[in-house]
C-alpha cells in the first residue's frame, strides 16, 4: 500500500483565482489583465465575481486555505479586513515603490485598482446651461424638476454640506461635529419634497433618461457608459464630486499568494492600466498610466487633474466610525 501511495501523483495545485465585480468592468479586466497574464506566465487564471461584503472574506480566511487568491475590494473592506488580519501585506518593491501611485491607492494591505467618483449628472439636451455645483443641485427655482440621490447618509450628507457652502476640504471636519450633522440634515430637509431616492447604480440614469428627474447623483463610469451605449448627452459635474479607490488585496494564507502579487504587479503596470478607459471611464491609480491614456478618453476620468481640483476623497475612517449612528438617524428622518 505504501509503495502505491508513493507512486500516486501529488495533490494538484489550485489555479490562481482573481475575484472582481462582474459585468462590463470584469469583461474589460479579462481582456487587458487576466488573459494576457495567463499567456505571459503560461498558467491558467480563473476569474470569479462577487458582490462585496467583509463577512464573505472573513468566512473564507477563518476557515483556512481560502479558495480565492486576489480580490478587488472597496475602501471600507480594505480598511476593516486589514485591521482584522484578512490580507497578506503588499510587497511594494515589486510595484516599483509607493510613489508610483496616487496616495489614496497605497495601503499596507492593498494596491489601488481604479478610482471612481459619485458626481452630479444631468441631460444637456434638456438643460443647456447646466448646474455647476451642489448649490445649483439644491436650487429648484433656477433648475426646476426633481432630484435623485442615493438612499443613505453616505455621500448625501457630504453633498448637503457642500450645497450649504462648506468647502470640499472642510466637509469631514464639519461632519465630525453634532452641529455639522444638524446642518446637513437641515439642508436635506429643504430638498426633501423634490427627492427621488435611488438604491442601485443604474437607477439615477434611468430616472434622467425618462425625464423623471432633472439631475441626479450618479457613478461617473455609469454616466459615460450610457453616453457611449445609448448615445446620450449626459454631463458630469466634477466640482464637489466624491471619489473612492477600489483595491487589489491578497487573502491571508492564500495558496497562490506569490503568483497573486505578481498578477497585481502586472495589472498595475502603466501600459496595462492605460487600456482600461477605452472600456470604462475609471481613473487610474498608477501615476504614469494617466499620461498614456488616449486623449479622447482622458476628459471622462476622475483622476484628470482638472476633474480632481474641487473633488473630495471619501473619508473611510469617518464612515467606519459613524455609519451605524448616521444610518439610524437618516432612516428616522426619511420616515418623518
Amino acid at each position: 500500500m505504501a509503495a502505491t501511495m508513493g507512486m500516486m501523483s501529488p495533490v494538484q495545485a489550485r489555479d490562481l483565482t482573481v475575484v472582481s465585480w462582474g459585468g462590463t468592468y470584469q469583461d474589460a479586466q479579462r481582456e487587458i489583465y487576466f488573459k494576457p497574464y495567463a499567456e505571459k506566465t503560461g498558467k491558467p487564471l480563473l476569474d470569479e465575481a462577487w458582490d462585496g461584503g467583509i463577512g464573505v472574506l472573513q468566512a473564507k480566511v477563518k476557515a483556512g486555505n481560502p479558495n480565492w487568491d486576489v480580490v478587488q475590494v472597496e475602501v471600507e473592506e480594505l480598511a476593516l479586513g486589514c485591521a482584522d488580519g484578512l490580507y497578506e501585506k503588499i510587497d511594494w518593491a515589486k510595484l516599483g515603490g509607493e510613489d508610483k501611485f496616487i496616495p489614496s491607492a497605497v495601503n499596507e494591505c492593498g494596491v489601488g485598482a481604479i478610482v471612481w467618483s459619485t458626481a452630479i449628472a444631468y441631460d444637456s439636451e434638456k438643460i443647456a446651461d447646466g448646474p455647476q455645483s451642489w448649490a445649483d443641485f439644491w436650487n429648484v427655482e433656477k433648475f426646476p424638476g426633481k432630484r435623485s440621490l442615493r438612499k443613505g447618509p453616505k455621500y448625501t450628507l457630504e453633498f448637503a454640506l457642500m450645497a450649504d457652502g462648506v468647502a470640499p476640504a472642510d466637509v469631514y471636519d464639519t461632519l465630525a461635529t453634532d452641529e455639522g450633522v444638524d446642518r446637513a440634515f437641515k439642508k436635506l430637509e429643504e430638498l426633501k419634497p423634490n427627492i427621488v431616492w435611488w438604491e442601485a447604480g443604474a437607477q439615477p440614469l434611468q430616472f434622467l433618461a425618462s425625464g423623471e428627474v432633472a439631475m441626479a447623483s450618479a457613478y461617473n463610469g455609469r454616466i459615460t457608459g450610457i453616453n457611449r451605449s445609448e448615445n446620450r448627452k449626459f454631463k458630469v459635474v466634477w466640482p464637489g464630486s466624491i471619489y473612492a479607490v477600489d483595491s487589489w488585496a491578497i487573502l491571508k494564507d492564500a495558496e497562490n499568494k506569490e503568483a497573486g502579487m505578481d498578477f497585481i504587479a502586472f495589472a498595475s503596470q502603466p501600459e496595462n492600466q492605460a487600456k482600461l478607459p477605452q472600456y470604462v471611464a475609471y481613473g487610474l491609480p498608477a501615476k504614469d498610466a494617466a499620461a498614456i491614456v488616449p486623449d479622447e478618453y482622458k476628459a471622462d476620468l476622475p483622476t484628470e487633474p482638472e476633474n480632481m481640483k474641487d473633488a473630495l476623497a471619501i473619508d473611510v475612517d469617518f464612515w467606519i466610525d459613524n455609519a451605524e449612528a448616521l444610518t439610524q438617524r437618516f432612516n428616522a428622518w426619511l420616515a418623518q
